[in-house]
């Protein structure tokens, strides 16, 4: 076993972290016991931010004691190994739309104490009222408008704050090339963010990109 990132650990070619809950499955993940901790292996076919940790993103900001705006957060998959790696000293905000997403969530939730969740619209964040400010966005959202909420939402992303921003070309316009779909997003958020790595998530998912971001101070 190596550290890949603070929280992130390799394990015989996969990755997975530290367990906060011992003892508890997510969503039929692996457990894996060494030297006295409880490791849940983080699945790529269902993670994005798994998928792109292991085609090698180099920057991980998500770190113990983060603050992290989470935007579809859906059942927590991704959601539950961010909040193993912010551990009890972290906290996330949950977002999801879904009620049927949130039933799940909250169910998550009421064992992990760092997640908030909130039931409500990404694109209209009536919930940052009183939050303050967070050091990291996570948005993975099939809509349209992607760029738009990631920018409505950044307003409460600390100076020099990190995002990661994953595009879902197909939810935006199936019929156009997904390499003119990504190039048309960021220049939206170019006066707001800098790119700092841009993502390639296949094999294990298709259509999509995964861009690591920096809030221009």
């Amino acid at each position: 076993m190596r550290k890949t990132f603070d929280g992130v650990f390799s394990i015989n070619g996969k990755i997975a972290t530290a367990n906060l809950v011992r003892g508890i499955k997510v969503y039929g993940e692996d457990l894996i016991n060494d030297s006295g901790t409880e490791y849940r292996l983080w699945n790529p076919y269902r993670s994005k931010l798994a998928a792109a940790i292991l085609n090698h993103m180099k920057n991980m900001q998500i770190k113990p004691e983060s603050k992290v705006l989470y935007l579809g957060a859906a059942s927590g998959t991704t959601p539950s190994h961010v909040s193993d790696i912010i551990g009890n000293k972290g906290v996330m905000y949950c977002i999801e739309i879904s009620e049927r997403s949130m039933r799940q969530l909250v169910a998550l939730c009421e064992r992990r104490q760092n997640m908030l969740p909130i039931l409500a619209d990404a694109s209209e964040p009536a919930y940052l009222e009183g939050a303050g400010t967070f050091d990291v966005i996570y948005q993975d959202i099939a809509s349209k408008n992607q760029a738009d909420i990631l920018l409505n939402n950044s307003i409460a992303l600390k100076p020099g704050g990190y995002a990661y921003f994953v595009i879902k070309s197909q939810s935006i316009d199936i019929s156009r090339d997904p390499k003119e779909i990504y190039k048309d997003e960021l220049g939206k958020l170019a006066k707001t963010f800098e790119v700092l790595e841009r993502i390639d998530l296949e094999p294990y998912d298709s259509d999509h990109l995964f861009v690591v971001l920096r809030k221009i101070d």
